[in-house]
């Protein structure tokens, strides 16, 4: 039984990593065309350090995310603490609204967002694709710092209120410190939501707005391009370093806590 199990766990990380390894390693692959190997190289990497509009697509995904996440963090903030903290009317309304970025399908909201910027004679660039994907962020903040009130105990800002703070104090003192770790988790998921999204952008962007996954896909309509393989084996290797730091901070502040208990 204890086999079967370490094989089947071997099976799936073979599945969900052997892609990746394939990729990093065709990236590689002195091949213009094809995926067979004809030798090493890293001219792909040259060549696409070297087009610029790859680049022009990066810088404009990248834009995009930063201002996506910031805008979705503010907002989402705003949302959690009324879904946590709210009553009457607001509280039930938002409730019910704000979780659907999150189950509608994205071509839904792709189409709907850009017959919204039609009626409202909004141009389609990268202002359009920053509102749409606030529109989504909002609702990953909002849901994770609404999780976190709930675990909070409310007994902390009672307190600090019987000992003279204001509303405005506990929260800046009380309030945001414990959410912080929620809102950093949110905006982490938005901007990488809103550096991968396809179907929202291929529907809200407009000329000149050409984001990375775009342009990959315009990229793969003439076949698979080595210079699409290096640049998705820099992207997965940018990730996996990001990852390792976050494991990293938890560890640190893990090891931290339980130096003190």
């Amino acid at each position: 039984m204890k086999l079967f199990q370490k094989v089947f766990v071997g099976s799936i990380y073979v599945f969900l990593f052997l892609p990746m390894f394939v990729l990093v390693t065709l990236s590689f692959n002195s091949a213009p065309r094809g995926v067979g190997w004809q030798g090493f190289t890293t001219a792909w990497y040259s060549k696409l350090l070297e087009d610029q509009a790859i680049l022009e697509a990066l810088s404009h995904s990248l834009e995009i995310a930063v201002q996506a996440t910031i805008f979705s963090g503010i907002i989402g903030l705003c949302v959690g603490m009324t879904l946590g903290r709210g009553t009457g009317f607001n509280k039930k309304f938002l409730s019910r609204i704000a979780t659907l970025p999150i189950v509608l399908p994205e071509i839904v909201q792709g189409l709907s967002l850009l017959c919204f910027f039609v009626l409202l004679a909004v141009p389609l660039g990268k202002f359009s694709v920053v509102i749409a994907h606030t529109a989504f962020g909002t609702a990953y903040v909002g849901t994770l710092v609404r999780a976190r009130l709930m675990a909070m105990d409310p007994l902390l800002e009672e307190a600090a209120a019987d000992l003279g703070a204001g509303q405005f104090r506990i929260l800046r003192k009380v309030t945001l410190p414990q959410l912080w770790p929620a809102m950093i988790s949110g905006m982490l998921m938005v901007f990488t939501l809103s550096f991968d999204d396809f179907s929202v952008a291929f529907f809200t962007a407009g000329v000149g707005a050409t984001t990375l996954p775009l342009k990959i896909y315009s990229m793969l309509k003439f076949g698979v391009s080595p210079e699409v393989n290096a640049l998705s084996a820099l992207i997965l290797c940018a990730s996996f370093i990001l990852v390792t730091i976050a494991f990293w901070n938890q560890y640190q502040r893990e090891s931290k806590v339980r130096a003190l208990s």
